[in-house]
């Protein structure tokens, strides 16, 4: 755990670590609070609705912002703007004026802001610890966050049936407040490259995009995000599982959310243990994908509630493995004045694809029930990880070497 031994990194950690565990929260509340107020699974693909239009519409934009703009003060700017939605959404909850509309509008700015934040916490990465234990930091930051998805639903299935979800965005509004503290204490150089001069145009835009395209690991990585999230994007209907399946309650509900960042948490030890040792890199990636994948049909098919918890455990586990090395990978070769672009572009292939598929997921399970959605899911998971080994010898192939950790 080398990378912890740096100040700076720390405080940034410890910071991101306690804002998430309050928006881990809030997505808890807000599908509870939806799915109890409509009692219906396609209200809960219209988050996605809500989540994904942003990605389209702002997030080549804010990965241009971050690359123009002093990073820290993006991310600043842009937890002062989410803690302010959180409290719309406390403040609607308490007046007893809270309505789906109200949400959906809410969850569309908190896109959009992410849109700006996410290339950010990208970008300021690399920054914060020396080249050689990056990817030690990658894995201590997957660590952190899969951590904050386990501990954040189950404070926030247990808030929500002893207090009331009010209380679920208070506390994430604070977060955010922790989260701004840790970003002025630290120091991220803003660095210009020395031939060109980013700016808010077309050309600078197509520049990143380009670089990813000329870059036959980063296509295929963002390509197995989009599909993989898009097909095995369960997590939405977790409040069926939890109402309709399972009978667990708010507080089982919260377990659910939960035992993915178990596997996660569990993946993130295990790769900061063994980032050193880890080849056939690509061949991993393929492996754990399948584990993923597999693992989210035998929920779907599961009735028991222990079982169920710990088929999603291999869920998350196999999810995290891959996306540390993928994340590890990118971060590395890109340069830095294309960072802010290349997480944006990014954005929009691991974060469409869930958002995409929680909407998909939301209208096939009002039509064929939340079980059946997610085993489909899960199968297409694993048919279309398989066709793309297959058809891609450089994934199989790739080792790691490729890239100087």
């Amino acid at each position: 755990m080398q990378a912890l031994k740096i100040p700076q990194y720390r405080n940034y950690l410890t910071g991101a670590f306690v804002s998430e565990i309050g928006n881990q929260m809030q997505i808890v509340a807000v599908s509870w609070q939806i799915y109890e107020i409509t009692r219906n699974p396609v209200s809960l693909g219209l988050i996605g609705v809500a989540n994904f239009l942003p990605i389209i519409l702002f997030s080549l934009i804010g990965g241009i912002t971050v690359d123009k703009l002093d990073r820290r003060k993006v991310l600043i700017s842009v937890q002062s703007i989410q803690a302010c939605l959180a409290i719309i959404l406390f403040t609607a909850t308490i007046l007893h004026s809270i309505n789906p509309l109200i949400i959906y509008a809410v969850l569309f700015l908190v896109s959009t802001s992410q849109s700006f934040s996410i290339p950010a916490r990208q970008s300021v990465m690399p920054h914060l610890v020396p080249k050689k234990y990056f990817m030690n930091a990658v894995s201590i930051n997957t660590l952190q966050y899969q951590s904050a998805i386990m501990i954040g639903p189950a404070i926030a299935g247990f808030l929500i049936g002893g207090i009331g979800v009010h209380s679920i965005y208070l506390l994430n509004a604070l977060s955010f407040l922790f989260f701004i503290g840790a970003l002025i204490s630290i120091k991220v150089p803003f660095q210009k490259h020395e031939t060109d001069e980013v700016s808010f145009s077309i050309s600078s835009i197509t520049e990143g995009v380009k670089f990813v395209l000329k870059t036959p690991i980063l296509v295929t990585t963002m390509l197995l995000d989009f599909l993989v999230t898009f097909f095995g994007s369960a997590t939405i209907l977790m409040p069926v599982f939890a109402q309709d399946v399972l009978g667990v309650g708010p507080k089982g509900l919260g377990l659910l959310y939960s035992a993915p960042a178990i596997g996660g948490v569990l993946a993130g030890i295990l790769v900061a243990s063994l980032h050193s040792k880890i080849k056939n890199q690509g061949k991993v990636i393929i492996v754990s994908i399948m584990v993923y994948g597999l693992a989210t049909v035998m929920f779907g098919l599961s009735k028991n509630f222990p079982l169920s918890i710990f088929f999603l455990i291999l869920v998350g586990f196999g999810d995290m493995v891959s996306t540390i090395i993928r994340n590890t990978i990118r971060q590395i070769i890109t340069p830095d004045y294309l960072r802010g672009r290349m997480s944006s572009i990014m954005r929009m292939f691991f974060q469409g694809g869930p958002q995409l598929g929680e909407i998909e997921a939301g209208f096939l399970a009002k039509a064929i029930g939340g079980p059946a959605t997610v085993v489909v899911g899960g199968m297409g998971v694993v048919l279309i990880t398989a066709f793309i080994a297959l058809k891609n010898k450089s994934l199989r192939n790739y080792q790691g070497k490729e890239v100087a950790v």
